[in-house]
């Protein structure tokens, strides 16, 4: 199972939200990039980073930032907020960010994602699904749209799409614990490399999804306030050491 620390990022600095609230905020570093820089040291093979300003101006907004970030590590970065252009694709790309994750835009215009797939390629376009109670949610979680996940996710599938990051919104920054029955339920239906986002907060938490069969897991406040040591969850569930080494 592929972990993603994730780096929130608003007005250029680190921050997590509970449930996608833009009021309700914390401030963990107003220096992203050695953050990142940190999750790597630990052994991180992967990041997962948001533009929160992004998601809600509909255009990435911290770039300078996701520059210095891209910069600062050696490991693939991936990263959504606000990218529903074609052009916004290219330059985030051209920052260095590996995958670059289309949620609203998937939903609104699912053509779109096909017509992106082709030209960029698989591995470089993910599909973000956010949802509250089973049903897409978009522009930043402020509107609720009258697709199912599961629909969205198979149509996703059907455009090409092999990565979606799948958020249960209500469980977001609340160290609830993820939605693992629906995130399973979603991989079981759509064979689809399924990321799951959203309330993790133990190593158990990641135990299961990982029996679960899900092939990745966003962790955000978690590491942040130490309920989880990224060291030891790599180690048991990404299979090697923090050298890279198979254990």
């Amino acid at each position: 199972m592929q972990l993603y620390p994730a780096i929130d990022l608003k007005n250029g600095q680190c921050v997590r939200l509970r449930q996608g609230e833009f009021k309700d905020i914390t401030v963990y570093s107003d220096r992203p990039e050695e953050i990142a820089a940190k999750w790597q040291s630990m052994g991180a093979t992967y990041l997962h980073l948001v533009d929160l300003d992004g998601a809600l101006a509909g255009h990435s907004v911290n770039k300078e930032v996701v520059k210095k970030i891209a910069a600062e590590v050696s490991i693939p970065v991936q990263m959504g907020g606000g990218i529903r252009k074609e052009e916004d694709i290219e330059f985030i790309l051209s920052l260095g960010v590996s995958r670059v994750i289309i949620g609203t835009k998937a939903a609104e215009n699912p053509e779109f994602i096909r017509q992106m797939v082709n030209k960029f390629g698989q591995e470089r376009i993910v599909a973000g699904i956010d949802a509250k109670n089973g049903m897409v949610a978009v522009e930043g979680w402020e509107k609720i749209s009258n697709l199912s996940a599961s629909q969205l996710a198979n149509q996703m599938k059907e455009y090409g799409i092999r990565h979606v990051v799948y958020t249960d919104i209500a469980r977001d920054g609340m160290l609830s614990g993820p939605n693992v029955e629906y995130t399973r339920k979603l991989t079981e239906e759509t064979g689809l490399d399924i990321i799951a986002s959203g309330g993790m907060s133990s190593m158990e938490d990641l135990e299961e999804l990982y029996h679960a069969g899900i092939c990745g897991a966003i962790i955000g406040k978690a590491l942040y306030e130490n309920r989880i040591d990224l060291k030891e969850a790599i180690v048991a569930f990404e299979g090697q050491d923090h050298q890279g080494r198979k254990s």
